[in-house]
């Protein structure tokens, strides 16, 4: 455990939590949504932008770092917080994700990962052991095990296998943790198997890690499932530890995460969207290149109080849109960062007065989701290019 108590649970509301995260670079309030800065970059805005945006927390990713531009330059450089200037907190992912893209470019083994860089073909080896020391010399405030994660459609034998490492690696990662005023996060795995996921669950629980990340999720399976397995495992991780689902970003899923106990999440989904034109608004998801928006005066959510929405038009943005313009990207994205940050604000706030239940139904009800069929064939295309780019 950390010299320090990492999380303090504040309030519950029906399942829903709020509670402070204490970390090096300040306390951060839960439910959370981290912003995605892969290469110690959210694309398309400062660090400045980030914060003016509301946000004091995001995610950056070991594998893409250790690449590009190595550990070694960043720590010439002072650490991550230094390169990148940015002064609110950092978790780490120790890319374990990053690798299952990789598929066919990559060997597991009990000892560690051998992968081919998707950069220039280089080959390399990472351990258990070295995640933590990559992660501890870039210096994060939470960092994570590394684990292996199961594709959706996995062979049973195969999910049991990728789970008893994952559980082999968390205990090796655990005693190389060395600097413990970094929280390191444990990842339960176990694919789309109730029994394989309370059996990880409560194994990785007897470790007492300070915090536990629920992994393997959102990978292609339905939502139900997804749903389904994120309420069992958050059941059974201890509650005075925060809950973390990776790789969860649509408002929606948010809002059904925090309902079944989750405190943190992470996505890239908000900025990915958002320069594809596609943005958030509380009746769902909108495509400001249509129509409908080329003469629309007012801004594309009259309910927002993003830097985009307080100062342009609809019209505007569809016309940069059209004409392909960057500062489009620039735009849509604060818009969507802004939104989900106060979504996730307003259910801190529901959750402290006791009206989450109230919230979570009001919301619910008036956001259009995008189609299941359409969903799924999507996230395929996504974890399809994805692997294919990395």
């Amino acid at each position: 455990m950390p010299p320090y108590q990492h999380f303090h649970l504040i309030k519950t509301c029906d399942g829903a939590r709020t509670g402070e995260l204490n970390t090096l670079h300040g306390k951060v309030l839960t439910p959370v949504f981290l912003p995605v800065g892969s290469q110690a970059t959210v694309k398309s805005l400062t660090p400045g932008e980030i914060r003016d945006t509301g946000f004091n927390m995001i995610l950056a990713n070991t594998y893409h770092l250790y690449l590009r531009p190595g550990i070694d330059v960043i720590e010439k450089m002072g650490g991550l917080h230094r390169f990148m200037a940015w002064d609110g907190a950092i978790l780490t992912d120790s890319g374990g994700y990053q690798v299952f893209s990789l598929a066919p470019l990559r060997r597991l083994s009990d000892d560690g990962v051998m992968f081919r860089s998707h950069i220039d073909g280089t080959e390399h080896f990472i351990t258990p052991e070295l995640a933590i020391q990559y992660q501890e010399t870039l210096g994060a405030d939470i960092i994570m095990v590394l684990d292996e994660c199961s594709a959706y459609g996995d062979r049973s034998e195969k999910i049991q296998a990728a789970m008893d490492r994952t559980h082999r690696w968390a205990e090796r990662c655990l005693h190389a943790w060395k600097k413990r005023d970094q929280a390191l996060y444990a990842i339960v795995q176990g694919g789309m198997s109730p029994p394989l996921r309370e059996k990880s669950a409560q194994f990785l629980r007897s470790l007492d890690f300070p915090g536990y990340a629920i992994g393997g999720l959102s990978v292609g399976e339905p939502k139900e499932i997804t749903l389904a397995l994120v309420a069992q495992t958050a059941s059974l991780l201890p509650a005075d530890r925060p809950r973390y689902l990776m790789g969860v970003g649509a408002p929606d899923d948010i809002v059904q995460g925090v309902a079944r106990g989750v405190d943190i999440f992470d996505s890239a989904l908000p900025t990915r969207v958002a320069r594809n034109g596609a943005l958030f608004t509380r009746q769902g998801r909108v495509n400001i290149r249509r129509a409908a928006f080329q003469n629309l005066e007012g801004p594309v959510d009259p309910t927002c109080d993003c830097y985009t929405c307080r100062t342009f038009s609809a019209a505007y943005l569809s016309h940069l849109f059209r004409s392909e313009e960057l500062l489009a990207l620039r735009l849509a994205t604060l818009h969507n960062l802004r939104f989900i940050y106060n979504l996730v604000g307003q259910m801190r706030g529901a959750i402290l007065d006791g009206t989450f239940t109230q919230f979570r139904d009001d919301f619910l009800a008036g956001y259009r989701t995008t189609d299941e069929p359409v969903r799924l064939a999507q996230k395929q295309k996504w974890l399809k290019e994805r692997g294919a780019q990395q």
